[in-house]
């Protein structure tokens, strides 16, 4: 499974970002998927995670409310619309895929996402 993401970038405190995660190889595998991040000098963090089906979502408190978390199944890949952003929200985040095999789960490469004040 290979796992690119997209949609970072720089913008202010209160703008909007949409960040994509595309899913290639053996799809069939992938049961849930999520969003981390990590900000420099920190541990990566859960933002949201999402079910094969899309029916059941969870999110981090700090993000509740802001992002939401989608998929579209058809296109393999999923999204989270991050709105109000804040500049705690600025980190490298990460696309997460989880199947019952080893390795268990993949990771993509990250994309950066800055908030300024």
């Amino acid at each position: 499974v290979q796992l690119v993401e997209s949609g970072g970038g720089l913008v202010q405190a209160g703008d909007s970002l949409r960040l994509s995660c595309a899913a290639s190889g053996s799809t069939f595998d992938i049961n849930d998927m999520g969003w981390y991040r990590q900000a420099p000098g920190k541990q990566r963090d859960l933002v949201a995670t999402i079910s094969s089906g899309g029916g059941t979502t969870n999110y981090a408190d700090s993000v509740k409310g802001r992002f939401t978390i989608s998929r579209d199944n058809a296109k393999f890949t999923i999204y989270l619309q991050m709105n109000s952003l804040k500049p705690e929200d600025t980190a490298v985040y990460y696309c997460n895929a989880v199947v019952h095999r080893f390795p268990y789960d993949y990771w993509g490469q990250g994309t950066q996402v800055t908030v300024s004040s």
